[in-house]
């Protein structure tokens, strides 16, 4: 969600295929060091409490191939480049360890300069649902020669990827959808919500109460135990910024070195993530825009930015009167809209070209005639409209619901709706979704720290962890630096966009453990 609607857009194509888009419980349990116990001084010195975690911290873990067969393209990538898988035990329920388990997969390519070892970093790649276990090949590279001094960990969080599944049997690939055009289509989506939220029950109950950034990052320290690690280093984007302040809060000291690219803005964390993203997808979509006008001849939507909006919103008010023929699918006026915002997260000249071929084609569906969808267009119906996703969806709902209580009357999402009066944007970030249907969150939200030693990345134009949150957690953490990509509507930056300023301010960190002395601008690269 704090990505794209679907998984993968923020890796490099070698990495992943471009794809469509109460009372604290098991908070009162703290995985820290208990504190020593204050004794009368006539009493006998009191044992440390045994630890609850023992069976999961001082597991053995099995190293095998991460290869699943001849069509893992996954596993052939971290077979090439070194790399090894296991499985992790965790217990489901960290107020019972001793019940019923889960395993989270992990990857692991290790670090040859064992003489300057810095430790394992951990990495995760957002969603909240995003698998991180093909990661390591791409960030080792980004890397470069400091790569060598750290165990690269790519991790699938709980029941996402190869760890233990939530599958709510969705026929979408995420909650996101638009609210479409009136009343009517509203009340269709407070519907459609409803039965997302009504199915999760059905086929997921027993899990979804345990799903929830918390307990993602009580696993983290299982597998930092499991490691053999004393602390860890950690790469999160997008949502992977918000678990590592989770992590940092709840674990304090098991962190070293702390990199968060597209920082998420703890105090607007939730399921309403969104919204407030508006204005920065506009501009990222007046951008791409300006480049499909000077590439008219390839694409034929406009000499203009006008010409080239105009195409957009025909195709958008069409699809409002009669649903769009595109190939087998039919993309009506809750689903145009999300085509929309999924083509704006990449700043580069591939990712605005897939967009220009998704919206030619939508602009020749609306003129009747018949369209096979391009590649990137096809990808996105198929996670949108069709069950293919419904795992991804389904993990990335629980962690959001599970984590922070939505607003349940309805009727606060149809007032918001009015009041942005915004045709394109604000039907996708402010409308209803499963998580106004959903049971309350377990536990609070975590509390972040009030400050965090971390180096912070983000590009100004981010259209979905927009720059001002990044500013404002550099504002709650004095000793944190930000790193600013200027000019770019780039989501996710370090390793993925190709800025020299920004990978050697991250590698320098990451080699020293030094952040810079102040915080760092770099501009958008000029080729």
């Amino acid at each position: 969600m704090t990505g794209t609607t679907s998984p993968g857009r923020h890796r490099p194509r070698a990495a992943r295929a471009a794809s469509a888009v109460a009372l604290a419980l098991a908070g009162a349990l703290s995985l820290g060091a208990a504190p020593a116990s204050v004794a009368p001084a006539s009493a006998a010195p009191v044992r440390p409490a045994a630890d609850p975690l023992a069976r999961y911290h001082h597991q053995q873990l099995h190293w095998k191939s991460c290869l699943l067969g001849p069509d893992d393209t996954t596993g052939k990538e971290l077979e090439q480049a070194g790399a090894q898988c296991a499985d992790v035990t965790v217990p489901l329920d960290y107020a019972r360890p001793d019940g019923r388990t889960l395993t989270v997969a992990i990857s692991r390519i290790r670090g040859t300069d064992t003489a300057h070892r810095v430790g394992a970093l951990l990495l995760n790649s957002g969603g909240p649902g995003g698998p991180t276990l093909g990661d390591p090949p791409f960030v080792r590279r980004a890397m470069g020669q400091v790569a060598a001094r750290y165990d690269v960990v790519g991790v699938d969080p709980r029941f996402v990827g190869r760890s233990t599944p939530l599958d709510c049997h969705w026929p979408t690939g995420s909650m996101i959808r638009g609210a479409g055009t009136d009343r009517a289509g509203f009340a269709h989506e407070v519907r459609f919500a409803a039965g997302l939220a009504r199915r999760c029950r059905t086929h997921a109950g027993d899990l979804l109460p345990h799903s929830s950034t918390r307990n993602t990052a009580r696993d983290m320290d299982v597998i930092r135990a499991a490691l053999g690690e004393r602390r860890i280093s950690y790469l999160g984007y997008s949502y992977g910024s918000y678990l590592g302040q989770v992590y940092a809060t709840m674990f304090p000291g098991r962190v070293d070195r702390v990199v968060l690219d597209g920082v998420i803005d703890p105090a607007r964390y939730g399921p309403r993530l969104l919204r407030g993203a508006e204005d920065a997808n506009r501009h990222a979509l007046r951008d791409w825009a300006d480049w499909t006008a000077a590439h008219h001849t390839a694409y034929g939507l406009g000499r203009t930015r006008a010409a080239v909006l105009a195409t957009v919103e025909a195709a958008r008010s069409a699809a409002a009167r009669t649903p769009l023929r595109v190939g087998d699918y039919r993309v009506d006026d809750h689903d145009l809209p999300v085509i929309v915002f999924n083509g704006l997260s990449q700043d580069n000249p591939t990712a605005y070209g897939d967009f220009a071929e998704g919206v030619r084609d939508l602009r020749r569906a609306a003129e009747g005639r018949t369209v096979a969808p391009s590649p990137w267009l096809a990808s996105v119906l198929e996670f949108a409209l069709t069950e293919h996703g419904s795992g991804y969806g389904s993990a990335q709902t629980s962690i959001l619901c599970g984590d922070v209580a939505a607003p349940r009357d309805p009727e606060t999402y149809w007032r918001d709706l009015r009041r942005a009066g915004d045709r394109l944007f604000a039907p996708v970030t402010r409308n209803i979704n499963a998580c106004a249907f959903w049971d309350p969150p377990r536990e609070r939200p975590t509390a972040i720290r009030a400050d965090l030693p971390a180096l912070l990345v983000n590009a100004t134009g981010d259209p979905r962890t927009t720059y001002p949150g990044a500013r404002a957690v550099r504002r709650d953490w004095p000793s944190s630096r930000l790193v600013t990509l200027r000019d770019a509507d780039q989501h996710a930056v370090y390793g993925v966009y190709g800025s020299r300023c920004v990978d050697a301010t991250v590698n320098a960190y990451l080699a020293t453990g030094r952040l810079p002395a102040t915080d760092v601008g770099c501009p958008r690269p000029t080729s």
